[in-house]
């Protein structure tokens, strides 16, 4: 059962096919048991003890708190000394409360270079690329010279589109598809890596009109869980796949691409391109503990306890933060959910009505951490005091196992890596909750919210019983929580559980 998760930046190409952080200092030891921190907390959950929690997690000191960044190192080694102080049992690896994910930063290689006719054409400007995407046959690296150029037709008219045979040992340029209102709009279909499987690259000359996400996600290097070599595949086969802006594409073409005529020939391309990866400046680390159940008969069945550790880090620029947070709070109150387009003049005056407020409690500030105090800040610090708390009372008779999952903001993988290499039998996790972003839920933040409000998602998926259960106690204990399960209704946009 998991609360608002997030969303990967490499999901908004997955949605398309169906800022980056300062530079890390060289890496630091890292102590398998961490000194136990001050104790600063009382046994019991206290919105007090919430606070501080989360005015140390969210701090501009963690820089966000990006995996495989020194802020992540030092959020999770203040969440392994809050553990070895609560007397919980490390469960991560070699007697620690830590286990590592393996991250790697994965980008175009930097001696690389895209020529069209002799005309050199600038990476991230003019083009970006990508390596192997899922099951889709397509190349990690490139390397050609004087490699035939030709239009492949526009994307969405499949009346036009070349021949396979057409595109063998070419470079096919495929012309953005057009929106309602006739002009150039963003689009990427894989069905033609596949149709011309045989070319030395597929250009979608639709890098002009991406999303502002998405041009910044294929013009920097990214962050993704390494290859297992057990699992890895052999190298594929199949054409590099770019990202063209219109002018880009004409160079290649030699003549303007609005207007070529399918399988008309272009200039001679050459090409030395691919993609490098190389460990992460710092580890990304689980935190995993267990709080040992009372009864002998069930005390190796567990119950796991889930949040994610991590957040974006920091920005490339710093931006006024208060204006920034009164325009998110009118036009983005689901966060990077929402695209806010242009303010109306409502929006407009509420967005000002909140800046005058700020402005009245302190003057125009600079800010470039994003600090993460809800996504997944609240998450953390709950758990935290779910664990200071069950450690004070009595036992239940089941253990529970504890777990703070790194790099969730990049692709789920902390959360991955440990299903895929769990520290305590798989089978013998016989519930798994995880809490994400609990810190809103007003009615200022969202329909229906209140003191009780909760959204729920996954609780009946695999099984009813958990969802009954949840309702039983809720309803007879009298914990008053109203839960929500729009974002759990199958089909729903956001697919939060999928």
């Amino acid at each position: 059962m998991t609360i608002r998760p997030g969303l990967p930046a490499a999901a908004l190409l997955a949605v398309a096919a169906c800022g980056g952080p300062a530079p890390a200092p060289a890496p630091v030891p890292t102590p398998a048991r961490p000194a136990p921190a001050v104790a600063a907390t009382g046994a019991g959950i206290a919105e007090s003890d919430l606070r501080l929690r989360l005015g140390i997690v969210a701090a501009d000191s963690m820089l966000g708190r990006e995996a495989g960044g020194p802020g992540n190192v030092k959020a999770t080694a203040y969440i392994a000394a809050e553990l070895a102080r609560l007397g919980l049992e490390p469960a991560g690896e070699n007697g620690s409360f830590f286990q590592e994910v393996p991250l790697v930063r994965k980008g175009p290689r930097p001696d690389g270079w895209l020529r069209a006719g002799g005309r050199e054409l600038r990476p991230g400007a003019d083009y970006a690329y990508l390596g192997g995407l899922g099951p889709i046959p397509i190349a990690d690296h490139a390397e050609f010279t004087a490699a035939p150029a030709v239009y492949g037709g526009r994307l969405g008219d499949t009346v036009s589109v070349i021949p396979p045979d057409q595109a063998a040992g070419a470079v096919v340029v495929v012309g953005a598809p057009l929106g309602r209102d006739g002009r150039p709009a963003f689009g990427f279909d894989p069905r033609l890596l596949q149709r011309y499987r045989g070319a030395k690259a597929v250009a979608f000359a639709v890098l002009d009109v991406a999303p502002p996400e998405l041009r910044a996600y294929l013009s920097h290097p990214q962050v993704t869980l390494r290859e297992d070599p057990a699992e890895a595949e052999p190298p594929r086969e199949g054409p590099l796949l770019l990202f063209t802006t219109a002018e880009a594409a004409s160079a290649l073409l030699g003549r303007p691409v609005e207007g070529a005529l399918p399988g008309a020939p272009g200039q001679p391309v050459d090409a030395r391109l691919g993609i490098t990866e190389s460990p992460t400046a710092f580890p990304a680390r689980n935190v995993v503990a267990v709080l040992r159940g009372a009864d002998p008969a069930r005390r190796n069945t567990y119950v796991a306890l889930g949040a994610h550790n991590d957040h974006v880090g920091t920005a490339e620029a710093p931006v006024d933060h208060d204006s920034l947070r009164a325009f998110n709070r009118v036009m983005r109150p689901q966060g990077a959910e929402d695209q806010p387009g242009e303010p109306t003049a409502e929006q407009a005056a509420r967005i000002r009505a909140l800046l005058d407020s700020l402005r009245r409690a302190r003057p125009a500030r600079l800010d470039s951490v994003y600090n993460g105090a809800d996504d997944d800040g609240s998450g953390t610090v709950a758990l935290l005091e779910i664990a200071e708390a069950m450690a004070a009372g009595p036992r239940p008779a089941r253990s529970v196992l504890f777990v703070w999952h790194t790099a969730e903001e990049i692709g789920l993988f902390g959360a991955l890596w440990y299903t895929d290499h769990p520290t305590v039998p798989r089978d013998s996790i016989v519930a798994a909750l995880n809490s994400d972003m609990i810190g809103r839920g007003r009615a200022e933040d969202t329909r229906g919210g209140g003191p009780g409000y909760a959204q729920l998602i996954g609780s009946r998926r695999l099984s009813t019983q958990l969802g009954d259960l949840v309702e039983a106690v809720n309803r007879e204990a009298g914990h008053g929580f109203t839960f929500d399960y729009q974002f759990d209704a199958p089909g729903h946009p956001q697919q939060y559980y999928c």
